[in-house]
């Protein structure tokens, strides 16, 4: 039986730290599936098109990965992949909390669906696509944080919003 994990995040922008956690989870799972949620809480600064192709670029190399869109209860998304896990990441005790609750949630939801918690390389511990984005707004180098391709695209669109709002 193939081992399929979920990794569902926003991803405005994928970031090297979840990089990071795709490939530790491909040593672990046949298959990682990274899935794209639209964002209720938050305003994404890239569509999810955008992100889909961002995400694609950066897993180019990376054998068992795909990347997908997905609007509905992530427990209904995980079974139709025929997911056995939800693959997420602590960076911090602050994380725990939210995640904690999540995964309970998801177990009540369906309790043969396993969350797994990874700590990211401690080089990437404390980055978040919203720090990225608030760095990058002010003219802040991100370069090594994320991918080149996601790097050229924050300068774009935060060159395009500028423009609209000056």
């Amino acid at each position: 039986m193939i081992k399929i994990a979920i990794y569902p995040g926003t991803f405005d922008p994928i970031t090297n730290g979840h990089l990071d956690l795709i490939q530790r989870g491909l040593m672990t799972f046949d298959e990682v599936i990274i899935a794209v949620a639209p964002s209720t809480r938050k305003q994404p600064l890239f569509t999810i098109q955008e992100r889909l192709k961002l995400i694609n670029m950066a897993i180019k190399g990376l054998k068992n990965a795909k990347v997908e869109a997905f609007s509905s209860l992530l427990v209904e998304y995980v079974r139709r992949k025929k997911g056995i896990a939800i693959l997420r990441g602590l960076r911090a005790v602050s994380d725990f909390e939210y995640e904690l609750q999540m995964a309970h949630m998801n177990r009540r939801l369906d309790m043969h669906i396993e969350t797994v918690f990874m700590m990211p390389s401690e080089e990437y511990s404390f980055l978040t696509s919203s720090i990225v984005k608030e760095v990058a707004s002010f003219g802040g180098s991100v370069k090594g944080l994320v991918p080149a391709e996601v790097e050229k695209a924050l300068k774009r669109k935060l060159k395009g919003l500028k423009g609209l709002t000056e």
